[in-house]
């Protein structure tokens, strides 16, 4: 009798791959899925779990079907790259240093000069003249 192919390795290593992959272009542009990724945390697990039922198959029945290496392989490959995707997410991002010259809330803003849209050059004294306020938006410098 011949043996088949494993699918289900493929397709759980396939669903690992398609979680660490799609963060960036696709999830990390919304907030919702951007601040706690939980679509990835999702297809993980999906995925590991195929990955389980596949090397279950191939370990009990390896008389018809293959994947008892391969598997074996991609089942701690995915497991590395969950790896890192946590530990980027949980470790790594958390340890950008601190904006220590930045105001505090409350405190006046120093007075600055920067390019609008339009690329003039606009000064904070010069808007607070003609308004009674501005409001500050400040980025830590990444995404």
């Amino acid at each position: 009798m011949k043996r088949r192919w494993n699918l289900l390795l493929w397709i759980g290593f396939g669903t690992v791959l398609l979680g660490l992959m799609s963060y960036i272009p696709l999830f990390a542009l919304f907030p919702i899925t951007r601040d706690v990724p939980w679509v990835n945390y999702l297809l993980f697990l999906a995925g590991g779990l195929t990955l389980v039922a596949g090397l279950r198959r191939a370990f009990r029945e390896p008389e018809r079907y293959l994947g008892k290496i391969s598997g074996s392989i991609l089942s701690v490959l995915s497991l590395l790259l969950v790896g890192f995707f946590c530990f980027g997410m949980l470790y790594a991002s958390k340890q950008i240093p601190a904006a220590h010259g930045s105001p505090p809330v409350g405190q006046p803003a120093p007075s600055f000069v920067l390019a609008n849209t339009d690329g003039k050059e606009v000064a904070l004294a010069d808007l607070l003249k003609s308004n009674r306020g501005a409001l500050l938006i400040f980025y830590r410098g990444y995404w």
